[in-house]
């Protein structure tokens, strides 16, 4: 008889992007560890992204529970005048854009008034009705993961009413998170932020992290152990792609970028060398897939690129997938301040074989990881002649022969 485990995540099919990956794909496969999934989401979530095909990862004998939430985005949307469906995600409050007063004052709302996030509202009706649910069904442990932080919060009290065992995973930092620092906050709600992480912290029979550094982090805030469980990839997803190698030299960015990641680097790199006349100009695509902060795009024509640049929407899985597998090189960006954050398009990065050109903090966690199988493709944003020296040589070794990178060490 398997085990039943109660998952309280947000991020749930018809959702897309990465944050809905790491436990659809953990739901799938924990059944052959002698657990039974039961999935706690919200049946109206406002996803930035959707992919229907993300639909086709779900077991269909997993039991998925769907409650309504209500979430103050339309609300965000009236005051800022947001026009665009799906554009704004109202726990991104700033990518390091210029924002307006009336932002300003909605972005002062969201850091003071929806602690720890605006999925607030999702928590108290969940407890109300998870109660009733656990007072009636048998279940052996519960998994939150976040963010959004808010699904803590629900477990939290489930842990206080129940005494279940509670796993808290990590995707992303909490206070240590890039954004974190961008809110505007009173000191009393960086207090209530702090007390609201560590309790989740101390309260948690078990604490899982994507990577080592929050894994210092956490256990210094814990006082006891946390452990590490990273992303990956599914080898069943690849199994069926066929993509040819793109006839360009593409340099591919796959998913958000946002201006706090913005390469400036890389792009004085590729000015330089178009100045110079370099060869690889005659192939040169810079393909940016996903949501892309204006700044980033005005960083590209400011340099003299506008020509090679290429904008795509939001791709389903199984496309973007494709794509990353055709591409000459892939972009990988991390914010310079944050060097915990392993975001996990790393790991499906790696899983194509193709050349990975990362710019970001070169002691961080995703540094370590690639470093595993390229450390020659590693560089801070301000490294511009090594930048440039380093696209030079995948350039001639592409025409060459090809770049395909073993990526075997994360077959596990």
């Amino acid at each position: 008889m398997p085990k039943k485990v109660l998952i309280i995540t947000y991020y749930w099919p018809p959702a897309g992007g990465i944050a809905v990956q790491r436990w659809v794909k953990f739901s799938k496969y924990l059944s052959d560890f002698g657990w039974e999934p039961i999935i706690f989401t919200v049946s109206n979530g406002h996803y930035t992204l959707t992919d229907q095909s993300m639909l086709n990862e779900v077991p269909k004998n997993i039991s998925v529970i769907k409650r309504p939430i209500w979430e103050p985005y339309h609300l965000y949307k009236f005051l800022v005048k947001e026009k665009k469906e799906g554009s704004q995600n109202p726990d991104e409050i700033k990518s390091g854009e210029t924002i307006s007063l009336v932002k300003k004052i909605s972005v002062w709302v969201r850091s003071n008034i929806f602690i720890p996030d605006a999925r607030r509202f999702w928590i108290k009706p969940s407890i109300k009705f998870l109660s009733k649910y656990l007072s009636e069904n048998k279940i052996d442990a519960i998994v939150s993961t976040g963010p959004p932080h808010s699904a803590h919060l629900i477990a939290l009290s489930l842990k206080k009413k129940k005494n279940i065992p509670w796993l808290a995973d990590f995707r992303d930092p909490w206070t240590n998170m890039d954004y974190y620092r961008e809110l505007i906050l009173t000191k009393w709600a960086d207090k209530k932020h702090h007390r609201l992480e560590k309790e989740v912290l101390t309260k948690a029979d078990k604490v899982t992290v994507v990577g080592r550094g929050m894994k210092m982090e956490f256990e210094e805030k814990r006082g006891s152990q946390v452990t590490v469980v990273t992303n990956g990839f599914d080898e069943n997803d690849f199994s069926n792609i066929k993509a040819e190698p793109d006839k360009y030299f593409s340099i591919v960015h796959m998913g958000s970028f946002f201006a706090r990641i913005n390469p400036i680097g890389l792009w004085e790199a590729l000015s330089q060398l178009k100045k110079e006349n370099d060869p690889l100009f005659k192939k040169l695509k810079i393909k940016l897939t996903g949501r892309v902060a204006p700044s980033v795009i005005e960083s590209v024509k400011q340099f003299g690129l506008e020509e090679f640049l290429q904008l795509d929407s939001f791709q389903p899985h199984n496309e973007a997938l494709r794509q990353m597998k055709s591409a000459a090189l892939l972009l990988l960006c991390v914010f310079e301040e944050t060097k915990f954050v392993v975001t996990g398009k790393l790991f499906e990065y790696l899983a194509t074989q193709r050349p990975i050109l990362y710019i970001g903090p070169v002691d961080g966690d995703a540094a370590q990881i690639l470093s595993e199988s390229q450390p020659e493709n590693i560089f801070s944003k301000d490294q511009v002649p090594l930048i440039k020296k380093r696209v030079i040589e995948l350039y001639d070794q592409l025409q060459a022969n090809g770049a395909d990178v073993r990526s075997d060490a994360y077959n596990k």
